[in-house]
């Protein structure tokens, strides 16, 4: 896409922020639809607002925008509605099926705060997941893009543990694209089985703009070698234990901590040690699973109050109308 059609783009995505949300610190739009170039009418946009202050957000959007939110949340005020985010859900808080000009949002609504924190330590997995694939900054922020430099390089790690020996580069983006999905109760019968192909193809481009310096550098150091084979290029990993060790050691503490507890893994400094890859994959792939299980399904019910029961019973609907289609094509 030529750069003024991208600038045209993120002028569209950016018209909510100006005329229609409360001002906030930081804000990303991502999802299928922006992976077509003509969306369904029907398609929602999807947004990630960072905001240093939830309660005091929420308090002024409900008296520019009351109909985003459900009748009860109204009701109850910001105050329920951060309660309800916090302490049921994972922070974020959603308004879906709002209407702007001819198109439908949702935004997802969380504490900067949090933000970093899930980007930084995987400590929940939701948001540090959705910004490991490529996503359209339209309000960026210093502090966010430089611990999400940290969080692609954890994504890259973790998933070279779960890959073999031999791969490419498209394996590469599949499998990182994969992490945030592992373990989603969504999966199972309300997301599209190809959703994680339909990323992939569709943001081929973008993925490499993201990790191709990471690549770069694995190379140059020595735990990657690289050839082509026509267009597609073929990676090869070093799986000794010092290597294994190396990719290791680049996860989250939370993760390696979780790992230690689990497998009784000896502990040296600050450092978790592993005797092989196969073990160092089976303890990314279980944590992985038990944080996105955890996460997606306290969302969900986060959802499902914050919205109330024909809204949840729309957007669900949608979403297995979608999957459905995946599974019958």
């Amino acid at each position: 896409m030529h750069a003024a059609a991208e600038e045209e783009r993120a002028a569209e995505l950016a018209g909510p922020l100006r005329d229609l949300l409360p001002p906030v610190d930081f804000c990303c739009a991502y999802g299928s639809t922006l992976l077509h170039a003509r969306p369904d009418r029907t398609s929602m946009v999807d947004y990630i607002l960072g905001v240093a202050d939830p309660l005091q957000w929420h308090s002024e959007n409900l008296e520019r925008n009351p109909a985003h939110y459900s009748r009860w949340m109204r009701c109850l005020g910001s105050g329920a509605i951060t309660g309800l985010a916090d302490r049921v859900g994972v922070g974020v808080y959603f308004n879906p099926f709002v209407e702007w000009r001819d198109k439908r949002i949702k935004y997802g609504v969380v504490r900067m705060k949090d933000l970093a924190m899930d980007v930084l330590t995987w400590d929940r997995f939701y948001l540090s997941g959705r910004l490991q694939k490529p996503v359209h900054v339209l309000v960026d922020n210093w502090d966010i893009r430089k611990l999400n430099t940290i969080n692609l390089e954890m994504a890259t790690s973790a998933s070279l543990l779960l890959l073999p020996e031999e791969f490419t580069e498209y394996d590469l983006y599949a499998q990182i694209c994969s992490l945030s999905y592992m373990g989603d109760l969504r999966m199972l019968f309300a997301e599209d089985k190809n959703k994680v192909k339909k990323i992939v193809e569709g943001s081929f481009q973008s993925f490499q703009s993201m990790y191709r310096p990471l690549l770069q550098e694995y190379i140059a150091e020595g735990p990657l070698k690289r050839s082509s084979h026509g267009q597609q290029k073929t990676f090869w990993q070093d799986c000794s234990p010092s290597t294994t060790n190396e990719l290791f050691s680049v996860l989250p503490w939370t993760i390696q901590r979780q790992m230690q507890g689990r497998y009784g893994l000896p502990e040296m400094s600050t450092c978790t040690v592993v005797p092989s890859k196969d073990m160092a994959a089976n303890c990314v792939r279980r944590a992985l699973r038990r944080r996105v299980m955890v996460s997606s399904a306290r969302q969900a019910i986060s959802g499902l109050l914050a919205s109330g029961g024909a809204v949840a019973a729309q957007y669900l609907g949608k979403k297995m109308a979608k999957a459905w289609q995946s599974r019958t094509a």
